[in-house]
């Protein structure tokens, strides 16, 4: 008598189980995910997650999922996106560059998503990325 009450509130319940994520790429190849989008100028996929590690469907290519937030709404050029140098970029790659060498030069493990496939860094390339980090860290980040 008492399962099909629960049983019906449990199906009711089951499209709240799926949410909206984003997915975008900063100008440093780090891959992002994020309930909110970001911000405008970056392009970003969405993602809509089943609570499960059952895709909803085939993949397709990624062109056809990417949305663009400039005026326009153009889809020009392949490479990374260009952000304006205003102050508040500069503060948002420098917290971002930071946070990035703080957990590169953690004793945690530091996986990195290339093509869809997620590695783990071994040392010489955690080296490496510690390097290029910190080099962007002193070109963008420190008062000259």
């Amino acid at each position: 008598m008492h399962r099909l009450p629960i049983a019906l509130v449990l199906l009711l319940l089951a499209p709240l189980a799926s949410a909206q994520v984003y997915k975008w790429t900063d100008a440093s190849g780090t891959v992002h995910y994020s309930e909110a989008p970001p911000s405008q100028g970056t392009r970003f996929t969405r993602v809509t997650t089943t609570g499960t590690v059952q895709p909803l469907a085939k993949p397709s290519t990624p062109a056809a999922e990417t949305s663009d937030r400039t005026e326009g709404g153009s889809n020009e050029g392949n490479g990374a996106q260009k952000v304006a140098d205003t102050p508040a970029n500069r503060k948002t790659l420098c917290a971002s560059l930071q946070s990035n060498l703080t957990t590169l030069q953690g004793s945690g493990p530091v996986v990195l998503q290339k093509d869809g496939k997620a590695t783990a860094l071994d040392a010489a390339q955690r080296k490496q990325q510690i390097s290029t980090a910190q080099a962007q860290y002193n070109q963008y980040c420190q008062d000259k």
